[in-house]
């Protein structure tokens, strides 16, 4: 089960430390501070250059750690967080959505290989036909899925669209 963000927005202070903010959110503090320099956050400053984080600052780190969670690469988080324009981040999503589609699909075919393999009535799974065509055929499959996937000419789980080229379909007969 996922770990749970959990946000309390009822600051005693105007004002959290790196320390407090990462402790809240359960991450070391160098995660805050990497964050920090790929531009995902950027609190204020006090004396001594020590970092302070406000209500909004929290919204955000919540945002990032959700984002992550769902497996978003920093760049596309910070595209995310940056983005203006609904649409914009409706794209971010999008694509986020078919490469982790993609990453299900390769799991679901691990998990086929693996079941394959253990229900395999042969001594040695390895010189048994029906496991070498099955792996040979999760290869390729896996590999033309994800390609599809990814290039969005397919859904997860659906027939690959033989029109996916821009071209016709067949005459009627």
């Amino acid at each position: 089960m996922p770990a749970m963000v959990v946000l309390n927005v009822g600051m005693k202070s105007k004002s959290m430390t790196i320390g407090q903010v990462a402790d809240h959110f359960g991450l070391p503090t160098h995660v805050l501070r990497h964050w920090e320099s790929v531009g995902l956050l950027s609190p204020d400053r006090v004396a001594g250059d020590r970092r302070r984080y406000t209500r909004d600052d929290l919204f955000r780190v919540a945002s990032i750690v959700i984002a992550k969670q769902a497996g978003l690469p920093l760049p596309d988080i910070r595209e995310f967080l940056a983005a203006r324009d609904p649409a914009a981040r409706k794209d971010v999503l999008r694509h986020n959505q078919r490469a982790l589609q993609a990453r299900m699909a390769a799991i679901r075919s691990a998990l086929d290989l693996l079941e394959a393999g253990m229900n395999c009535s042969h001594e040695d799974i390895t010189t048994c036909p029906n496991y070498q065509a099955h792996l040979a055929g999760t290869a390729l499959s896996e590999a033309n899925e994800a390609d599809a996937i990814l290039h969005g000419n397919v859904q997860a789980g659906l027939p690959e669209n033989p029109f996916h080229d821009g071209s016709a379909p067949p005459p009627a007969s």
